[in-house]
């Protein structure tokens, strides 16, 4: 029996309607799921509190145990998963792939979690045991995007189950069979108690409603940094932690003595990996004037040799956009550029949602697809002169998510990143990366600081709690 059968998909009623599950290469319906509604938010977050009282008093050894067959249950179920991930989200067979090597890992780390140390015995000025002592949150609300659904569910869903909390998933409409349904069948396979884990599909409304719920006092939300923004200040209003993993426009700086030969793979694999639906996409080339001309020529032409399509019937290198909204916003991007001055020296054209990888030449700081995030396969490339120009480019903008530098001198790559304000440096490497134990987070319009890994879990989704013990009851003046 498949672990995702679509009779059993949603184990209790919603009150949205129901939405189809579209492949976005063929547009064809793999399904149809129920949307919940911003009503659902309440008496989910309810049954949520009522099963996390219990599951918070279970031995660490036991929500350990649940984690760990939840990380092998994505090796056991690879084959059906990774099916729906290329013909629900659009990912090659190798992105479905590393999508669920992290969501394992990522289930393995947070059952280590479970054992961690749960706080500190400090001194005290009077005669009694002082401590801290971590404990869950409660209920954790976790908004997760489209471009890679499972690893942005997963990375946040599994921590807060492994420290004792409950969690209410709401993944994008658009994905929420691989990332949310999937989960759900994956953790009670798993053996996690019923009642702890809640899938809610839906728009706005529903994650709104999810901010505002009382019942849940933080929330973990990946997304653009607008509907971040509109977060941060909901959750602000409310007085509860937001945790929030935005948009990005990250820079690949390519210095003089750059290996030609080597960076062109790491480039293209920066800009065109999964369509450049990735918060962590390389947006911006700053290549050095010296070596502009042959990176744009050599960037061209790999791009022009890179095959676009359905990725479940054929092998190609870059699948479709995610629907023909994000179309639009690319292809009007690069038009807008072009229309100021910029020039095409690869792609710009589409067939339905197969958007070609894109090289733009001859942009600048009025160029929109250099200045936005573009969220699609497209590429501009600047060239600098000093690495002070250098760094002063890569610096400009709002965004501080990722960025990569190559050089075959790695001090003097260092050195340089230290002059970038970003979350994340790879020095001779492009910018999409990601590991289970590293921290992730950006900066300033990129989010709120890292909050994955290890302490950042421990942080995110748990609260320290202050606990003095006397063996007298303590005297006092009056």
């Amino acid at each position: 029996m498949p672990l995702l059968d679509p009779t059993t998909w949603q184990s209790r009623s919603l009150s949205g309607p129901t939405y189809p599950v579209t492949e976005p290469a063929t547009g064809d319906s793999l399904g149809t799921v129920v949307l919940a509604g911003a009503e659902d938010v309440a008496p989910a977050a309810e049954a949520a509190l009522a099963a996390q009282a219990e599951w918070a008093r279970v031995p660490h050894f036991v929500r350990a145990a649940v984690l760990r067959k939840a990380g092998d249950l994505f090796g056991a179920h690879a084959d059906e998963l990774r099916e729906w991930l290329v013909r629900e989200s659009g990912s090659v067979p190798g992105k479905a792939d590393f999508e669920l090597h992290v969501a394992a890992q990522e289930c393995y780390e947070a059952a280590a979690l479970a054992s961690r140390p749960a706080g500190q015995v400090l001194p005290s000025e009077v005669p009694r045991l002082s401590y801290t002592r971590r404990v869950p949150v409660g209920a954790v609300g976790v908004i997760s995007p489209f471009n890679a659904p499972l690893i942005l569910s997963i990375r946040s869903v599994a921590p807060a189950l492994a420290l004792g909390n409950a969690v209410l998933l709401k993944p994008d409409p658009r994905t929420a069979v691989c990332g949310g349904l999937s989960l759900a069948a994956v953790f009670a396979e798993a053996g996690l108690p019923e009642g702890l884990l809640h899938i809610l599909p839906g728009g706005a409304e529903t994650g709104a409603a999810l901010v505002a719920d009382p019942r849940v006092p933080v929330i973990s939300f990946t997304g653009s940094t607008a509907a971040g923004r509109a977060v941060g200040e909901a959750a602000g209003r409310h007085l509860k932690r937001a945790h929030l993993e935005l948009g990005g426009n990250s820079a690949l700086i390519v210095l003089e003595d750059a290996d030609l030969d080597a960076v062109i793979s790491t480039a293209a694999w920066g800009s065109f990996f999964h369509q450049g639906q990735i918060c962590m996409t390389t947006g911006r080339h700053l290549v050095h004037a010296s070596l502009y001309e042959e990176y744009v020529e050599r960037l061209a032409a790999k791009a022009d040799a890179l095959a676009v399509g359905d990725p479940h019937r054929a092998q190609v290198h870059l699948g479709p956009l995610i629907d023909g909204g994000q179309l639009g916003k690319v292809h009007a991007l690069v038009e807008a550029s072009t229309a100021a001055g910029a020039k095409l020296a690869a792609g710009g054209t589409h067939e339905d949602l197969f958007y070609r990888p894109t090289v733009l030449t001859g942009v600048d700081d009025r160029t929109p697809a250099y200045a936005e995030e573009v969220f699609g396969p497209v590429a501009p490339v600047r060239a600098f002169g000093t690495p002070d120009e250098a760094a002063a480019l890569a610096g400009a903008g709002s965004y501080g998510l990722s960025l990569g530098i190559v050089t075959r001198d790695t001090a003097r790559g260092l050195d340089l990143a230290e002059r970038i304000p970003t979350g994340i440096v790879h020095i001779n490497d492009q910018t999409v990366n990601d590991e289970a134990v590293a921290p992730f987070g950006g900066v300033a319009a990129s989010g709120t600081g890292a909050r994955f890994g290890g302490e950042a879990n421990l942080e995110a989704f748990t609260d320290v709690r202050w606990t003095t013990v006397r063996g007298d009851v303590a005297p006092y003046p009056f």
